[in-house]
C-alpha cells in the first residue's frame, strides 16, 4: 500500500495539472471500488473548478469551487496518470515506467480538464475509493476526526508524543503505526526510522518517557529520525514496491536507500555495527531490524 511519501509525491505531480482547472467531463466507469461511488458523482464534478489539491495522511483532497472536496484514496494498487487530450502517451514520459498502471480496463475514473489534460485513476485491485464531502465539516468526518499529526512540519515533536506514549506498554512499532498517534506512517518508514534512531521495534513505547512524563533523549531522537526519513522519502519520490508509480508513470527511488526494510540476512549498514538484519512478525506484519544496534 502506498504510504505518505508516495501519496505526497502523487499530489505534487498532479497539483500543477489539476489546480485552477475546470472539470469539463467526469467519467465514472464502474459502480464501485472499495466502496460505492457517491450517487451521481460524475454529474456533481462536471462544471466544477479544482481550486486546490492537498493531502491529509494518505488521502488526496481536491477542493472544488462549490465548497465540496473530492476525497481520493489509492488503496493497495491505485495510481493516477496524466495524459494529453487525444493522446495515449504520458505528458512526462521517462525511461522507466510500469505498464501495469496503463492497462485501460483498470482505468476506472477519468477527469477531462478544461486545459485538455485527462487525469486517469487506475486500480487493478480496486481497494481505493472516492468520496465527495463538504469542506466545512471535513474535520469531523470519520476519515479524519481522529487522525494524529502529520510526520512533517513542526507539529510532530517529542513533547507531543510523550503524553501519548506514557501509558502505552504496547511495542513501539505498533504505537507508531497507530494513525491516531501519527497520521500517514506505514510499515516501511517506521522500520527505517526505528533503525536510524537505534530503537528496538518491540520496546514498550512507555519506556521512551520519564516517570515525570517528560520525553527521553531516545524519544527526541526518534522524532527527529521520523521527520528526516519521511522528508528524504518524499524528496526521492517515494518507494516503488509492486504497484506504486508517480503521476507521470516513473518510479520512486527511496527503496534503494533502505537500511532495514526487506533486507533480512544482510549486514547492517550502520557505521561500526557488525550485526545483520532480522525479520520478526508484529501484528501480522513483517518488521525488519538490527538486533545489535537497535536496543
Amino acid at each position: 500500500m502506498p504510504e505518505l511519501p508516495e501519496v505526497e509525491t502523487v499530489r505534487t505531480g498532479l497539483a500543477p495539472v489539476m489546480e485552477g482547472q475546470l472539470i469539463a467531463k467526469a467519467e465514472i466507469r464502474r459502480p464501485n471500488l472499495r466502496f460505492d461511488f457517491p450517487k451521481d458523482l460524475g454529474m456533481k464534478l462536471e462544471g466544477r473548478t479544482i481550486t486546490a489539491l492537498s493531502r491529509r495522511s494518505k488521502y488526496l483532497l481536491a477542493d472544488l469551487d462549490d465548497g465540496a472536496v473530492l476525497v481520493m484514496h489509492l488503496g493497495m494498487s491505485g495510481s493516477f496518470r496524466v495524459v494529453e487530450a487525444g493522446d495515449a502517451h504520458l505528458i512526462a514520459q521517462e525511461a522507466f515506467h510500469l505498464e501495469r498502471g496503463k492497462k485501460p480496463q483498470h482505468d476506472h475514473v477519468a477527469l477531462f480538464l478544461s486545459s485538455g489534460a485527462v487525469i486517469l485513476y487506475n486500480d487493478p485491485r480496486r481497494f481505493g475509493f472516492f468520496d465527495l464531502l463538504d469542506r466545512a465539516t471535513l474535520p469531523e468526518h470519520a476519515y479524519f476526526t481522529r487522525l494524529g499529526v502529520e510526520p512533517v512540519g513542526n507539529a510532530l515533536s517529542a513533547d507531543y508524543l510523550a503524553p501519548l506514549f506514557v501509558k502505552r506498554k504496547a511495542p513501539l512499532k505498533s504505537v507508531l503505526l497507530d494513525q491516531h498517534v501519527i497520521a500517514g506512517l506505514g510499515n516501511i518508514y517506521v522500520c527505517e526510522a526505528l533503525h536510524r534512531a537505534g530503537l528496538h521495534p518491540a520496546k514498550p513505547a512507555c519506556d521512551l518517557v520519564t516517570k515525570s512524563g517528560k520525553p527521553t533523549a531516545a524519544l527526541k531522537r526518534l522524532t527527529e529520525e521520523i521527520r528526516a526519513t519521511i522528508a528524504e522519502a518524499i524528496k526521492a519520490g517515494g518507494s516503488t514496491l509492486k504497484d506504486h508509480t508517480k503521476a507521470d508513470g516513473s518510479l520512486g527511488y527511496f527503496q534503494h536507500r533502505f537500511k532495514t526494510y526487506d533486507r533480512e540476512g544482510e549486514p547492517c549498514t550502520k557505521d561500526g555495527c557488525s550485526g545483520s538484519i532480522e525479520r520478526i512478525t508484529q501484528s501480522g506484519r513483517s518488521t525488519f531490524f538490527c538486533p545489535k544496534c537497535q536496543t
